[in-house]
């Protein structure tokens, strides 16, 4: 089956179009079962703790980087990160320790802060 990608406005219109007998069909399901189908479905797995934590930490990173229009090599040369590290962040593929989740904290929240401090480091 294809994957799909709609709206919520689209999907609720679908569920409008829907044939009745349908309709009546997921309506009458409980959520115990609907959480039972979607923890059957190989390909609806719900994220583990830290499956979120690397996607939250990953998408924070990717705004920052974006707020400032930056490309990645960019945001890790203008913040002393490797760029390997910036790179598996956004990914997801790596779940940031304390001291960088800080660092990382500390730009997002205040990043011209971050830079002077960077800057005072060097001289």
């Amino acid at each position: 089956m294809a994957i799909v990608r709609m709206t919520l406005e689209e999907a609720r219109e679908a569920m409008r179009n829907m044939p009745p007998e349908r309709r009546a069909r997921l309506d009458a399901m409980t959520d115990d079962e609907i959480e039972r189908r979607a923890l059957e479905d190989p390909d609806a797995q719900p994220m583990t703790d830290e499956e979120l934590a690397r996607a939250v930490a990953g998408r924070s990173v990717r705004l920052s980087r974006q707020r400032d229009g930056l490309s990645q090599p960019e945001f890790a040369a203008r913040y002393a990160l490797p760029l390997d590290t910036v790179v598996a962040l956004e990914a997801g593929s790596l779940l940031p320790d304390p001291a960088l989740e800080a660092y990382l904290g500390a730009i997002e929240r205040d990043p011209q802060s971050v830079l002077r401090s960077l800057a005072e480091s060097v001289r």
